[in-house]
């Protein structure tokens, strides 16, 4: 048995300072021990696959970062695992509490988990050890995951049992202070559907209002990422693929590990209704250089159109009710200049645009692929800091021009 002392301060020298998740009965010491030293972070989050993206979203920074859960929490991580850390090479520690292990009594809801998590992590390539034991084994288990995750840019898990951390008393009650209900500003001129704006003219009036030098704007997946890179292919842009739904939980991760920077998430109708809980976390923690922008076209566009429900929710409502300071709600593009004013508001802020379905006949993919996306970024926002996301990887791409990635992937073979 160790004491959550020595596993967090050893991960602390290496950079560890970041953590994010869903608790369990074994992780107590650890949550206890981190939410009451004020030079870490620590957020709750409403399920473990958002975590995954909030934790992925402080690695685009060179931040490194640590996700907790159970082992039962992995089929909410499975989709931004396989589909964001995997895909961009956004490397986290996973810590997973590996409940029902085999020969080890547990509640019937685990049985069948306890068994094939080991083989759900090695499906989905993530290699994986044995949470250490013993204090002296803290060290060489913490390098093996450095190592792993600076030479692949990919997450590395330690497996927890029962038992294994000493317990560590919680004085208060470690919760984080509520933020008051926000403001929701809804624009009375409704515009009905055929007369609204395009997702294409948001975009357009986005990219305006965000330069180069001081802003970040990351799109969701489907038609969203497409089409600002049809637009403008520029290098303070990353365009999702997959993880449908993890945009913002992306935005808040990197949002807070670079304070300096003005972080807009594109998000979509769909993929934010299925991960709503993102926006009670957003609200609670968020800062005040994100920027949550949902453009509601009332249907899944990219697979045919297929309506959301979106059209009997209030997103800006919601948003408010969470904790978000302000919260607009329009159908005219001036949102967009209304949300990325610079004031005094202490928090995030978010602006919910109602547009029409549909976009432009063959809407190009982008050809940088989703690494190089992830490197330029990391270039843009500072040299070394893309340096420390994969060094292994990194020298391939950083040197490049952006011609030079397009031209590099439009080579015939």
């Amino acid at each position: 048995m160790i004491a959550a002392a020595s596993f967090v301060e050893a991960a602390r020298a290496r950079g560890f300072s970041f953590y994010a998740g869903v608790p369990c009965s074994f992780l107590t010491p650890f949550i206890n021990y981190v939410i009451q030293d004020s030079s870490l972070r620590y957020l709750s989050c409403a399920n473990e696959g958002d975590a995954v993206s909030v934790i992925a979203g402080a690695a685009i920074a060179g931040q490194r970062g640590i996700t907790m859960m159970q082992n039962s929490g992995l089929g909410n991580a499975v989709s931004p695992l396989t589909s964001l850390t995997w895909t961009f090479r956004l490397p986290q520690l996973l810590i997973v509490t590996w409940r029902a292990q085999p020969g080890v009594s547990d509640e019937p809801q685990h049985q069948l988990m306890g068994p094939i998590t080991p083989r759900m992590l090695e499906t989905m390539e993530i290699p994986w050890e044995l949470f250490p034991q013993q204090e002296a084994d803290i060290a060489a288990a913490l390098d093996r995951a450095v190592a792993h995750m600076d030479a692949t840019g990919r997450p590395y898990c330690l497996l927890m049992q029962k038992g294994t951390v000493a317990d560590f008393p919680l004085q208060g009650s470690g919760a984080p202070v509520p933020r008051a209900q926000g403001r929701v500003v809804v624009d009375a001129n409704e515009i009905r559907p055929p007369n609204r704006v395009t997702r294409a003219e948001a975009l357009q009036k986005l990219i305006a209002l965000t330069p180069e030098h001081n802003s970040v704007v990351l799109a969701t997946t489907g038609f969203s990422g497409r089409e600002l890179y049809a637009i403008a292919d520029r290098p303070n842009q990353l365009y999702m693929v997959g993880s449908m739904g993890c945009v913002a939980g992306l935005a808040l991760g990197l949002a807070l590990a670079r304070p300096d920077l003005r972080v807009v998430a594109v998000d979509g109708d769909g993929a934010a209704l299925m991960r709503m809980g993102l926006f009670a976390t957003i609200g609670t923690y968020g800062p005040a250089n994100l920027y949550h922008l949902l453009l509601d076209n009332g249907v899944h566009d990219s697979t045919g159109g297929q309506a959301t429900v979106s059209a009997g929710v209030s997103f800006a409502a919601i948003a408010a009710a969470c904790g978000y300071p302000l919260a607009f709600s329009s159908s005219t593009l001036d949102v967009i200049d209304r949300l990325l004013v610079d004031d005094e508001i202490r928090g995030p802020r978010f602006a919910h645009l109602r547009t029409r379905p549909g976009a432009r006949e063959n809407l190009p993919r982008p050809v940088v692929t989703p690494e190089q996306v992830k490197l330029r970024l990391a270039r843009q926002i500072g040299p070394k800091i893309a340096r420390q996301i994969a060094p292994q990887i990194a020298p391939q791409i950083i040197g490049q021009t952006d011609p030079q990635i397009r031209a590099q992937n439009q080579a015939p073979e």
